[in-house]
């Protein structure tokens, strides 16, 4: 029986399941203003507060504005100020390093008007105030602070005044330097004493330290209220501005992976009649970017993180489905994947070797948890054939080809005799999801093990076309409306009949390259009634579709599992059924989720709410979800991507082009992606064709 990793404090609400939440810590810098003492302590709040709408569960981030460069996080509300209530604050690897920053200026906050994410490590907030008696209502000086996610803030004060002004400018400091798990738990303790250090102000715990140093130097520094203090002379037209640096004691600046100029994606750019399709792949690849981080024991491997603030380590399954979307940007990315989870592959003897261990994740009212170490395990042979055809180097290939035996081996040794593989745990149901995961490893499993005259395709393939037989009979239900796949078989064999959006993992999900055998489990008429009932209203919420259908006993807009959309499944819908030839049902998914992503600042979470759309409305935003998040960032590439219907064949040298040929988007062009190791550029007119404009050389338009 397989079993999952432990959860962390905060996993006591289904929506942190997925693994270790952050990497060790890294390293940093420090400065020393005159300390003075006869200042009073600022209000402070109080330990554990959480701000209105924090009941149980997970503080909400639905309004947040979350900054990204892992392993750095920047929290912080509209308002600007980092008050020290609920998640605000600087986080690095896990461990909030500042809590409370407040700015005066002049004795007086600023009054916000706007707050914009700048990308997605930074956020720029702009404040105005009255400081010349003589200014009438007008404001006379702007605040505009930029927040990064490294640990950096940048405070600026504008002056428009027609006579100079002396501006103090206050900055109040505060931390508990808490853990993530515990402030989402509700429980951060108490906010700790700082002394002054260099240039700034400096705590330590027996469990960690934290330093901010502020570049000019403060004129003052006041320990007992964690405050900093500066005086401008600011001449009319004038600006002045302070930076602060936020970090481990000691340590220097963050370098997160996806800054580096050896990211492993590649930086693609859509252009095109529809100009949401360019800001959606820009911000997809910017959140993508900021969630990477690298293999603590091998710094040149590089994994996506699930989702930010959440999940910030490594989820096997969703780092696997991420980047399988991905492999448009390059191979790398699923290389250091594939390289990092097979270091966790479980050896020797037992009814456990071969499997990616994860742990458990909850599935709805209708279904137990389910394993996923299971889908990771079935994943992995699949991303390397799909990866290899995008063009992974032979020798990587090569090298990874043991462990994704290994899955084979486990799928077969562990479905023995029976036809479906069912849940680890005695008594399991067989889940329709995990068949589909199961026939797509063994048929291009098989395609990767005979391509390297390995052993064991041909008996992978006729075991991939018995559960193919089979499936099609056992799981589909007869009923008034054409019928539907069961969601599950109990162990007696019965069908748990609830619609979800699970079922999207039926099709053929069309990632890899041409003339390969179809990977769905449904044949012509089941995978037609399968795209009704996609593209009908009981999942298709007008913005994406629903994890459970809106007629579905146990239904809830909100439910994670229960109704909520699912950005990564409305993808994947939208692919297969491209890729079935339902290109209306797949034009319709594709104009919702586009919709739902301009809501959203084209960021999209990872779920929100599955309410019906109406005109005029907008898709609500679930308060616990990732955002950003792996799987809904890899969304918006392969979204885009399935338009232009690229079916590479790097290692025959081929490329083969199906669009879709009602062209939902109008023109779109699509550069900068990667396609046997060379940038390739590709255009699909308006009538559906598509033109290569950029390819490696040699590469062949194959038929």
């Amino acid at each position: 029986m397989h079993q999952p990793t432990p959860p962390s404090t905060a996993d006591a609400n289904h929506r942190l399941r997925d693994g270790p939440p952050w990497l060790p810590p890294a390293e940093g810098v420090s400065g020393q203003p005159r300390n003075r003492t006869t200042r009073p302590t600022p209000p402070r709040p109080a330990p554990g507060a959480q701000g209105p709408g924090h009941v149980g569960g997970l503080p909400p981030t639905h309004t947040a504005l979350i900054c990204v460069a892992l392993p750095g996080l920047a929290i912080s509300t509209e308002q600007g100020q980092l008050t020290g209530r609920g998640l605000e604050g600087f986080y690095r690897a896990g461990r909030r390093l500042l809590a409370r920053c407040q700015v005066r200026v002049a004795g007086r906050e600023p009054l916000p008007v706007q707050a914009r994410m700048a990308g997605s490590d930074s956020v720029r907030f702009v404040g105005t105030l009255r400081a010349s008696p003589a200014a009438g209502p007008d404001p006379d000086v702007v605040v505009e602070r930029t927040r990064h996610a490294e640990g950096t803030e940048r405070i600026t004060l504008y002056s428009s005044a027609r006579h100079p002004l002396r501006l103090p400018l206050e900055v109040a400091l505060g931390t508990d330097l808490a853990e993530l798990s515990a402030i989402a738990a509700g429980s951060p303790g108490p906010e700790l004493p700082p002394s002054v250090h260099d240039s700034g102000l400096r705590w330590t715990t027996s469990t960690g330290n934290s330093s901010v140093t502020a570049d000019p130097p403060p004129a003052d520094a006041l320990a007992s209220a964690g405050l900093l203090r500066w005086e401008f002379e600011l001449p009319p037209g004038g600006t002045a501005s302070v930076e602060l640096r936020v970090r481990p004691d000691g340590a220097g600046p963050l370098r997160a992976v996806g800054r580096a100029a050896t990211s492993p994606l590649a930086p693609a750019r859509a252009a095109g009649d529809d100009p949401r399709a360019g800001a959606l792949l820009r911000t997809s690849i910017e959140d993508l970017q900021a969630l990477l981080l690298r293999d603590p024991t091998h710094p040149s491997d590089t994994y996506l993180a699930a989702g930010a603030p959440w999940r910030c380590g490594l989820a096997p399954a969703e780092a696997l489905a991420a980047a399988r979307m991905t492999l448009p940007l390059g191979t790398r990315l699923a290389a250091g994947t594939l390289r990092t989870l097979a270091r966790t592959q479980l050896r020797g003897p037992g009814p456990q070797a071969g499997m990616i261990p994860g742990p458990r994740r909850d599935a709805g009212a209708h279904l137990p948890p389910g394993c996923t170490g299971t889908e990771a395990t079935l994943l992995f042979p699949v991303l390397l054939a799909e990866a290899r055809r995008w063009g992974l180097p032979d020798q990587e290939t090569r090298e990874l080809l043991p462990v994704a035996e290994r899955c084979l081996a486990w799928l077969r040794t562990t479905v023995g005799d029976r036809t479906y593989l069912c849940d680890p745990q005695p008594g399991g149901p067989a889940r329709s999801e995990t068949q589909a995961h199961a026939h797509r490893a063994a048929v291009l499993g098989a395609d990767l093990l005979d391509a390297y005259d390995r052993p064991g395709g041909a008996g992978l393939r006729q075991w991939a076309e018995e559960l193919r037989k089979a499936f099609q009979a056992d799981f589909w239900t007869e009923d008034r409306g054409g019928g539907r796949p069961a969601a599950a078989l109990t162990p007696d064999g019965r069908p748990l009949t609830h619609l979800g959006s699970t079922a999207v993992h039926l099709l053929d999900t069309g990632l890899l390259g041409a003339g390969r055998p179809a990977v769905g489990l449904l044949d012509k008429v089941q995978t037609e009634q399968l795209a009704r009932l996609l593209g009908g209203p009981a999942l298709d919420s007008g913005w994406g579709l629903r994890g459970l259908g809106a007629k579905e006993a146990g239904h809830n807009p909100f439910g994670h599992r229960a109704g909520a959309v699912r950005v990564q499944e409305t993808a994947l819908a939208v692919a297969g059924l491209a890729a079935a030839g339902y290109e209306k049902e797949a034009g319709g998914l594709l104009r919702g989720l586009l919709a739902a992503a301009e809501h959203f600042g084209h960021r999209l979470p990872e779920m929100f709410g599955g309410e019906q759309r109406t005109d005029g409305s907008a898709p609500l935003p679930h308060p616990a979800a990732c955002r950003p998040a792996a799987t809904a960032a890899a969304s918006g590439v392969l979204l885009l991507t399935t338009l232009a219907g690229i079916r590479p064949d790097a290692p025959a040298g081929t490329v083969t082009l199906r669009p879709v040929h009602s062209a939902p988007l109008g023109e779109l062009g699509l550069t900068g992606l990667r396609v046997a190791g060379a940038p390739f550029s590709i255009r699909v007119s308006r009538l559906g064709l598509a033109m290569v404009e950029e390819a490696a050389d040699g590469l062949q338009l194959g038929a």
